[in-house]
């Protein structure tokens, strides 16, 4: 098979999430790697080394600048005539792009693949992560989102893929980049961090919040993350929800601090090699996936071990 990977990147580098959709795709076949954007020439280049891409695609165009879907899922369509299948990491713009990509040719899209049994046979999660089910699509071609939790992540380094020019139809003008606001943080960014340090609602406040986590994550060169209940009552933005509905984790520690452990948490921390929990309540279904649990006034508990550290 003949597999396209969507490369998501900055215009000068590749994201990590692109090197597990690659290997992913290595598993179905020949990799070969688009990358969509404006001055993405770094990015094209960055992407040639990475091990196991065939080769890659460039679109240079002012209209894939911000990736956006309306103008990036038609120049993947018209790609795929080449192609059998198309893969895309499972983040906001995988998950934007892909089922467009799926539309325009009328096939099945099978998303968040866990892992790739044959050529047709994927695996996906289903009701939070609590049951995988196996699906076997028999479109002629396959549009699959990856999760990048799931799969080892290719070698950056190492490879040497040439690099093609290739032209799509450019601005389709059904959307337009107004602004973005991109909070900045000099801690790890959460999928990739190797250590999260993760609060819950019952911080009581954002003032607390910040108090009690931070130093902790500080002390341990850690992301922060929080649980859907802590960003709902407003102590930290959304971009540090860890869930089923914010982002899918696997660090080698998740630190869950004062997190009950609800099904939407659980889906998305599951996977962490090694999960700590810290809640006054015994019974919280935390402590069901914990590797250590302590079981105590997280008030005392977090500065204590975080000036033991």
């Amino acid at each position: 098979m003949s597999v396209l990977v969507w490369v998501e990147h900055d215009n000068a580098s590749v994201k990590d999430a692109t090197l597990a959709a690659v290997t992913a795709g290595t598993k179905l076949g020949d990799v070969v790697a688009l990358v969509a954007g404006q001055g993405a020439q770094s990015a094209a280049d960055a992407a040639a080394k990475i091990a196991g891409v065939s080769k890659v695609l460039l679109a240079d165009d002012a209209a894939y600048g911000h990736a956006l879907a309306e103008n990036v899922a038609p120049l993947i369509a018209e790609l795929m005539s080449g192609y059998d299948a198309f893969v895309a990491p499972a983040t906001t713009s995988g998950k934007n792009i892909a089922p467009r990509v799926a539309a325009l040719l009328d096939v099945m899209q099978v998303s968040e693949v866990l892992s790739v049994e044959s050529a047709d046979t994927f695996t996906r999660p289903i009701y939070a992560g609590n049951a995988i089910a196996t699906v076997k699509s028999s479109d002629a071609k396959k549009v699959l989102t990856i999760r990048g939790t799931a799969f080892e992540k290719a070698g950056s380094a190492g490879g040497s893929a040439s690099v093609e020019t290739v032209t799509g139809g450019g601005d389709k003008g059904l959307s337009s980049f107004v602004g973005a606001e991109i909070a900045k943080s000099e801690r790890p960014e959460l999928t990739s961090a190797k250590i999260i340090v993760s609060g819950g609602r019952a911080l009581g406040s954002g003032e607390q919040f910040h108090a009690l986590i931070d130093p902790l994550a500080d002390k341990l060169g850690a992301g922060v993350g929080a649980s859907r209940a802590a960003v709902d009552a407003g102590y930290v933005s959304n971009d540090y929800q860890v869930g089923q509905t914010g982002k899918i984790v696997a660090p080698e520690v998740y630190i869950a601090v004062g997190i009950s452990g609800a099904i939407q948490h659980l889906a998305g921390m599951k996977d962490s090699k090694v999960i700590i929990a810290i809640n006054k309540d015994e019974d919280a279904p935390i402590f069901q996936v914990a590797d250590v649990g302590l079981v105590g006034d997280l008030f005392k508990i977090v500065p204590e071990l975080t000036e033991k550290l």
